[in-house]
């Protein structure tokens, strides 16, 4: 076997069929603008939905606890890696999301696989809506619990599914709040009453919900189901302009989790300049949760001047909005087209979405001025006239 041809050859496959990756070359990638070979442009590619992550308050709690803290934990939390600052934004974290208690993960995707493969095993059943996040599939598989996928949004179908198994099975429905590709939501009204009807625990994603609904705390509190979750994930390193990620529930599942999740028995802690920029973050969202309330405001108005175009977004409710394009070879014409006009936007094909539903992907922050808007406007009205 010479794996030198064989790592060269998946990736000329990957080019061919136009599914190949790469870096894009600019600085800044969460900034309102970024350059391009000269060029300046609108970013609609970046998670940093309210505009935090060069907030002043954010960079000021991040070096005030570099100050103190230094650069590193320098080991896991249940060795040496754990200040007073980790327990304080654990207190904090559960008391504005309404928990009993709340624990802190490296990122997301740690969150996701760590949680659900230290509380599930094969003796468990899964139900997971078909476009959850790419975690919560590795999660579930990494688990070994049987996995029961229900088509998206698809509650009868779900219920369909739970039926099959006895109410003395140890059952998890998992589901994203916000879909990061659709920019669609949960029922989490259905999901809590089949929970119920079925005796399964409940666990929510809330990555692109946290800081933009419910006064900040995310989905299930906009919509009063923060107490029937019984686990709640979700992250800093979007809307709250920060990194890492949580999760909120009580005080026994912590302790399990602490005791069992892998992510984070053996990683070394976050950062203390993470930890402070988390805590900033949490207390400037507290005062400023109107940010999210504009930010869902303008992304109605713009969805639709674009469906209105004729463009096909989907069921998109929140600030991410797609645009179906299908084909790949347009896919490519479309982002570059846009380029020109002075919009970066982010083209997503396979696996992330499925066959034939290759997307431009915008992402939309609360900061866009009417002008910006209107620049948005022109820029893929002039698209449907090229494509």
């Amino acid at each position: 076997m010479n794996y030198k041809v064989y790592f060269k050859n998946y990736l000329e496959k990957l080019k061919d069929e136009n599914l190949y990756r790469e870096i894009p070359l600019f600085d800044k990638g969460d900034s309102k603008y970024i350059e391009i070979k000269n060029k300046k442009l609108l970013n609609l590619a970046s998670n940093n939905y309210l505009g935090l992550s060069n907030k002043k308050e954010i960079k000021e709690g991040a070096i005030k606890a570099i100050k103190k803290y230094g650069c590193s934990s320098s080991a896991s939390r249940i060795v040496t890696g754990n200040f007073l600052l980790y327990n304080e934004l654990e207190l904090g974290l559960a008391k504005f999301k309404g928990y009993e208690a709340a624990l802190i993960f490296n990122t997301g995707y740690v969150a996701n696989l760590s949680i659900i493969s230290a509380i599930c095993d094969k003796n468990w059943v899964i139900f997971s809506d078909k476009l959850n996040h790419a975690s919560i599939i590795d999660g579930t598989l990494l688990s070994k619990a049987k996995h029961e996928r229900f088509r998206h949004l698809d509650y009868e179908h779900l219920e369909t599914i739970l039926k099959r198994y006895n109410k003395d099975v140890k059952k998890l429905i998992i589901t994203d709040t916000v879909f990061s590709m659709d920019g669609d939501v949960a029922d989490l009204e259905k999901i809590v009453k089949l929970a119920k009807d079925y005796n399964a625990l409940v666990m929510i994603d809330e990555a692109h919900a946290t800081g933009i609904f419910g006064k900040g705390r995310g989905l299930a509190h906009e919509l009063g189901l923060e107490k029937e979750i019984d686990i709640n994930m979700g992250t800093f390193s979007k809307g709250l302009g920060s990194f890492g990620a949580y999760v909120c529930c009580n005080k026994s599942i912590k302790d399990y989790l602490v005791n069992k999740a892998r992510g984070f028995i053996f990683s070394t802690s976050l950062p203390p300049a993470v930890i402070g920029a988390n805590l900033a973050a949490i207390k400037f969202i507290k005062e400023n949760y109107q940010l999210g309330e504009r930010l869902i405001e303008i992304s109605k108005k713009l969805r639709k001047k674009l469906n209105e175009i004729g463009f096909n977004t989907l069921n998109s409710s929140t600030q991410i909005i797609p645009i179906i394009i299908g084909n790949r070879e347009k896919l490519q014409i479309a982002k570059d087209f846009l380029i020109e006009s002075g919009l970066y936007v982010a083209a997503i094909r396979p696996p992330t979405v499925p066959i034939g539903t290759d997307r431009l992907r915008l992402s939309l922050r609360a900061d866009l001025t009417d002008d910006e808007l209107e620049l948005i406007v022109e820029g893929f009205r002039k698209l449907k006239e090229r494509i």
